[in-house]
C-alpha cells in the first residue's frame, strides 16, 4: 500500500522482519494511524469491526472512496470480530446466501497478499456432521444445491469421517455420526488479524480510524442524514453506513426507524492447549456443539445462541456446561481437559437467519446486519457488496436480495438449517 495519500506504512516481509531483529526491533511503526476527527466525511461507518472495515477498505480499492472515517465505540475489533470461534464455510442452501459466502470464502484465500498481512487462513476443511436421517436427507440436499450453485462440497460417510477426524466417536452413544456435509475448502482465520489488515489498509489509503469514539446521535434534515453525535463532536456525512451487529438496533432507533433483528449472546471457550490432535473444523448440530484445534493446541468451542435477549459478554456456566455435554458424547477426549477460558458476543438475529444489507427509510444511511453466527466468515464478502451499496446507492448483485423490502414481501432467505446453530 503505498503511503502517499494516507498514513505511511512500510511492507511486511520476511526481510523486514530480518532487518528489525538485527535493530533489536526498534524500527517497528504504528500499524495505523490515531488521528482526530475532520468536521466532515464523504461517508461515515459506524463500527470498527470486521465489516465495518472491510466496507472501508472495498470502498477505497472498488470505488476509489477515502475520504472516509470508521468510528468505533471501543477498540478496534473488540466486539463480535474479536469474540468467534473463526470458521470460514460456504456450504449454505440458499443462492444468494451461497454467493455472498463463497465470494467471501474466495477473497479469505488471498487476503494476507492483498492486505500484506498474515490473517493466517487455514483451509483445513469444514465437515458438518449427520447425525440424524433428517440431517442426512438436508445435507444431501445441500450438497446437490451447491453443485448447481459452484459451491464444491461433498456428503462422506462415516468411514470417510473418522478417517479425517480420528478422535471423533462415530458410534454413538444417543446420535451416531452417520455421514457430514464436506467443504475441503472451508477453514478458519485469525479473528484479530484480519481486522488489523483492513484497518492498516485503509489507514494507507488516507481513511481515519476513530477508537474510542461513541455515537450519542443520528442528525437528519429533509433531504435525509446530515451526521452524527459522537463523544469526541459532531461529525458531518451525507452517507452514512451502520454495521455494529448486535447493537444495530439501538442506532437504527437513533436515526428514527427499526429493524427486525433481536439481539442474543452466543458462548464459547476454549480449553488448556494439548498436542495436535485434530486438523479439521467439526460442526455437530444435532447435540448443538463445534469444535476445532487452534494453532496454539486449545480446542476451541462453541454452541448454541442463549433462549432469550441479552447483551452481556461473559457467557454462562449454563450454557457452556450444556455444549461440552453434549459434544463430550462425539468426543469423549474432551472429559480430560480442563477450560482455559470462556466468553460471549452479541449477535444480531433475523427471523430468517440471513443478514441485512440495504438502503434505509432515511435517505444516505445504509445498514448491514442480521448476520447471527455467520458473521466472521462472511466479512470480506460483507465489505464488498456493502461498499457497492454505499458508492451506488443501490445493491449489486451480491446484496439485492438481502433488502429491508423482503420482510414485508415476504421473500426470505430461510437458512435455519444452514445457519446450524442459530435456530
Amino acid at each position: 500500500m503505498p503511503g502517499s495519500r494516507g498514513f505511511d506504512v512500510k511492507r511486511y516481509s520476511v526481510f523486514a522482519i530480518a532487518r528489525e531483529a538485527l535493530r533489536w526491533h526498534r524500527g517497528w511503526e504504528r500499524a495505523w494511524a490515531t488521528p482526530e476527527p475532520k468536521p466532515e466525511y464523504d461517508v461515515v461507518i459506524v463500527g470498527g469491526g470486521g465489516h465495518g472495515l472491510a466496507t472501508a477498505y472495498y470502498l477505497g480499492k472498488n470505488h476509489g472512496i477515502t475520504n472516509v472515517a470508521v468510528v468505533e465505540k471501543g477498540w478496534l475489533g473488540g466486539g463480535n470480530t474479536g469474540r468467534n470461534t473463526t470458521i470460514i464455510r460456504s456450504n449454505y442452501l440458499q443462492d444468494p446466501s451461497a454467493a455472498i459466502y463463497e465470494k467471501a470464502r474466495s477473497l479469505y484465500e488471498t487476503m494476507s497478499q492483498d492486505l500484506n498481512m498474515n490473517v493466517m487462513f487455514s483451509p483445513r476443511g469444514v465437515m458438518m456432521l449427520a447425525q440424524t436421517e433428517h440431517e442426512v436427507r438436508g445435507y444431501k440436499r445441500t450438497e446437490m444445491a451447491n453443485a448447481l450453485q459452484g459451491v464444491k462440497t461433498e456428503f462422506i460417510g462415516p468411514e470417510r469421517v473418522k478417517e479425517l477426524c480420528p478422535i471423533i466417536h462415530i458410534e454413538g452413544p444417543r446420535y451416531p455420526v452417520l455421514g457430514a456435509l464436506w467443504q475441503a475448502r472451508g477453514g478458519t482465520a485469525r479473528h484479530d488479524a484480519v481486522a488489523w489488515g483492513y484497518a492498516r489498509a485503509c489507514s494507507a489509503m488516507g481513511m481515519h480510524i476513530l477508537q474510542n469514539t461513541e455515537v450519542t446521535g443520528i442528525t437528519r434534515d429533509a433531504s435525509g442524514v446530515t451526521g452524527i453525535e459522537t463523544s469526541r463532536g459532531r461529525i458531518a456525512t451525507r452517507k452514512l453506513g451502520l454495521v455494529v451487529a448486535g447493537h444495530s438496533g439501538q442506532l437504527a432507533e437513533m436515526a428514527g426507524f427499526r429493524l427486525p433483528i433481536e439481539s442474543l449472546a452466543l458462548q464459547a471457550l476454549v480449553s488448556e492447549p494439548i498436542k495436535p490432535c485434530m486438523d479439521v473444523v467439526v460442526m455437530a448440530n444435532t447435540v448443538h456443539g463445534y469444535m476445532s484445534q487452534s494453532d496454539k493446541g486449545e480446542m476451541v468451542i462453541g454452541g448454541g445462541t442463549d433462549g432469550f435477549n441479552n447483551f452481556t459478554q461473559r457467557g454462562s456456566f449454563h450454557h457452556i456446561e450444556e455444549t461440552v455435554r453434549a459434544l463430550i458424547e462425539t468426543f469423549p477426549m474432551l472429559s480430560r481437559l480442563k477450560m482455559l477460558r470462556q466468553w460471549g458476543g452479541i449477535v444480531d438475529m433475523t427471523g430468517d437467519r440471513s443478514p441485512i444489507i440495504s438502503t434505509t427509510p432515511v435517505p444516505g444511511i445504509f445498514v448491514d446486519c442480521g448476520w447471527g453466527t455467520g458473521g466472521f466468515k462472511a466479512i470480506p464478502g460483507s465489505g464488498w457488496a456493502m461498499a457497492e451499496l454505499m458508492a451506488k446507492g443501490q445493491p449489486g448483485p451480491l446484496a439485492e436480495a438481502f433488502g429491508l423490502s423482503r420482510f414485508r414481501e415476504g421473500r426470505f432467505i430461510d437458512e435455519s438449517v444452514a445457519a446450524g446453530v442459530a435456530h
